[in-house]
């Protein structure tokens, strides 16, 4: 046990305290929130004001649209629609939406044109001249008769990929007509403003003791921590089979073999690095937690702890747990890989089919939260190279039984047993082989005869 913790410290310190690590441990929540808030950052930029012209035979239509494309109106529904999302906002809170609604509206400028006089096609083709030669960015050709049946407006634009505009123009159009045919039926404005106003749901979801549970932070956090332990799985992963292969090209092995078993050795370092990747995690999760707990207090968000999905002491330990049988589990794959093979671009070509069980795992994980119950989150959760990855998001969306936990982890203990065993017995052979890559026949050979 000596020579195992000494192998296990020695892999440990080596990864721990090279940049690299601290790099590696520092990017992740940088990218976490430049993937969160960068896009979010971007559809807010509403760029130049959108001119408009608005093409009305009959009159009836244009001065509705013009009025939903208003920037007050625009705003004022983007503020409603963020508004529904929250079941308690403050005065401050209501103001810096408004402020964040009026800023990010789409913007458009209507452009005058007289189309007194002249044909359909003339009309056409002349605001088509005006938008080529980039006077106007859009215009929209009502029909004579919009109440008809097979009524079609015509809209061009410049901007053929502003999917936001053109949705609210659409939305527009098709608010007018139907304003337009409630006030032909003599229903005032008021009871239509009435009869099209919104029903907001309080939708939440209940778990196995009655409580509600918000299903929308539900999904977030699953998917948080999927991301997490996918990331982590599939990296340290790779270093085990990079620092087999680093050991087998520069010839330490031999070395290390003179003075340890090839058991002792694969173990520590597998115990070694899956240390590394376990403060890693612990790092981000911890991050995560206090950069939650900032901005809850500083926006003054207090609501936010409420909508979190409750986590228990016994989940933590859950999740620990599947995080190490993931770890062991494909670590035991890739140091199989890296002692059949001579090279680590030989090792990555090999590595292919693990990083897809651990990919097919992360989208199993989301059939999982859809429903927990289901047979097939049953079986992803018990199975192994499917468990580490989607029982701990099965655990968060709806504890299962506590036989099928156990079941779970008797089955990947199971399997990890025979694959440190199967890589044992590869790596006590391979990593004494120089010059070819292994063949699976001979592969067998070294399991039998090791």
């Amino acid at each position: 046990m000596r020579k195992f913790f000494a192998v296990l410290t020695n892999e440990y310190r080596k990864i721990v305290l090279k940049w690299t690590f601290l790099i590696g441990t520092l990017l992740f929540p940088v990218l976490g929130l430049v993937f969160a808030f960068v896009p979010a950052l971007i559809f807010s930029l509403t760029g130049e004001p959108t001119r408009l012209v608005i093409v009305d035979p009959s009159g009836r239509l244009a001065p509705r649209i013009k009025s939903s494309l208003s920037a007050e109106r625009l705003a004022e529904r983007a503020e409603d629609d963020a508004r529904s999302r929250l079941k308690e906002i403050t005065e401050q809170q209501s103001h810096d939406l408004r402020s964040s609604a009026r800023s990010a509206a789409v913007r458009f400028i209507f452009v005058n044109y007289d189309a007194n006089g002249r044909t359909a096609e003339e009309v056409r083709n002349e605001l088509k001249a005006m938008a080529t030669s980039k006077e106007i960015d859009a215009y929209l050709i009502l029909p004579t008769d919009p109440m008809a049946p097979n009524a079609e407006p015509e809209f061009r634009s410049r901007k053929g990929g502003d999917f936001v505009a053109n949705t609210l123009i659409t939305e527009a159009v098709n608010d007018a007509v139907r304003s337009q045919r409630l006030a032909d039926a003599q229903i005032s404005e008021a009871t239509a403003r009435r009869l099209n106003s919104r029903v907001v749901i309080d939708s939440a979801g209940i778990d196995e003791k009655g409580n509600e549970k918000n299903s929308d932070a539900l999904l977030a956090a699953s998917f948080v921590i999927g991301l997490m332990i996918y990331i982590t799985l599939a990296i340290y992963g790779q270093v085990i089979m990079g620092a087999i292969v680093e050991e087998k090209e520069t010839r330490i092995a031999e070395i290390l073999f003179s003075s340890a078993r090839p058991f002792e050795l694969m173990m520590g370092k597998l115990a070694g690095v899956g240390l590394a990747g376990l403060t890693q995690l612990g790092i981000w999760v911890g991050s995560l937690a206090v950069l939650v707990a900032y901005v809850a207090v500083q926006a003054d968000m207090s609501e936010i702890f409420g909508l979190l999905p409750t986590i228990s002491p016994i989940m933590v330990v859950y999740f620990l747990v599947y995080f190490l049988i993931g770890y062991f589990l494909y670590a035991s794959i890739f140091a199989l890989i890296g002692s059949a093979v001579t090279t680590v671009q030989e090792g990555g070509q090999f590595a292919f089919p693990p990083m897809m069980l651990m990919l097919v795992g992360f989208y199993l994980s989301i059939a999982v939260i859809r429903d927990p119950a289901s047979p097939i989150a049953f079986w992803a959760s018990v199975l192994p190279f499917f468990a580490p990855l989607t029982m701990p998001v099965r655990i968060l969306a709806e504890t299962p039984p506590f036989w099928q936990i156990a079941l779970s982890i008797a089955l990947n203990l199971i399997a990890i047993a025979g694959l440190v065993f199967l890589a044992s017995r590869v790596y006590r052979v391979g990593m004494l082989m120089y010059g070819k890559r292994a063949t699976i026949p001979e592969i067998l050979r070294w399991i039998r005869q090791a």
